[in-house]
């Protein structure tokens, strides 16, 4: 596929121009065993960011304690589009921190309550065309035990308007999900250094 083109065969016949194509928003999914997801999400956030499109992450599982050197390069790209007008707005949210959402400690009910009702608010931004390039951290997770409603999911970024990409990442992504996506990649192991004994660093896995 050089250049981003697609083969002859896999054009569809849809009656889109290719410049109506090329300018669709995209349901993403990184899932996998492996390392990588939220890093390679991130990565694409970052050329949104290049492109001016407004960046929102929201963290689904970390805590306001954990900290994710993105976390920080995306907040200084937010200061630098405040000051200079380069890029466009940051918005970096996770449970605990800057949203009325938080994960505390508590029953399974209360953290299922939480990530619905951050859920919610993800909602709310995307039928008011909040963000143009959103990252749903982890958020395969809360589908998977049961606290956010899948079909519900899937029923809303196919109806969201505008043009805002989504890329939601975590392990175990739901069938359903994978069906209705328009990219999903799938991160598997190969080797790993924490497969000898080697804990993680700095600079690599945060």
């Amino acid at each position: 596929m050089p250049q981003g083109k697609p083969s002859a065969e896999a054009v569809p016949e849809d009656g889109l121009t290719t410049r109506q194509r090329r300018n669709r928003p995209l349901l993403v999914v990184h899932t996998g065993q492996m390392k990588g997801k939220s890093t390679a999400a991130f990565g694409m956030a970052l050329r949104g960011w290049t492109a001016g499109l407004p960046v929102a992450v929201f963290q689904f599982v970390k805590s306001a304690k954990w900290k994710v050197g993105e976390e920080n390069a995306f907040r200084a790209l937010g200061r630098i589009h405040e000051t200079t007008g380069e890029g466009a707005p940051v918005e970096w949210h996770k449970m605990g921190e800057g949203w009325s959402w938080s994960r505390k400690a508590g029953t399974e009910e209360d953290h299922a309550a939480a990530a619905l009702e951050g859920w919610r608010e993800i909602q709310r931004r995307l039928a008011a065309e909040q963000h143009g390039f959103y990252v749903l951290d982890e958020f395969t997770y809360p589908m998977k035990w049961g606290w956010v409603d899948v079909e519900e999911v899937i029923a809303t970024l196919a109806d969201r308007p505008g043009f805002q990409h989504v890329v939601i990442t975590g392990r175990d992504a739901d069938p359903r999900l994978v069906e209705a996506a328009d990219l999903v990649a799938e991160l598997t192991k190969v080797k790993h250094p924490m497969d000898a004994g080697q804990k993680g660093q700095k600079g690599i896995e945060w």
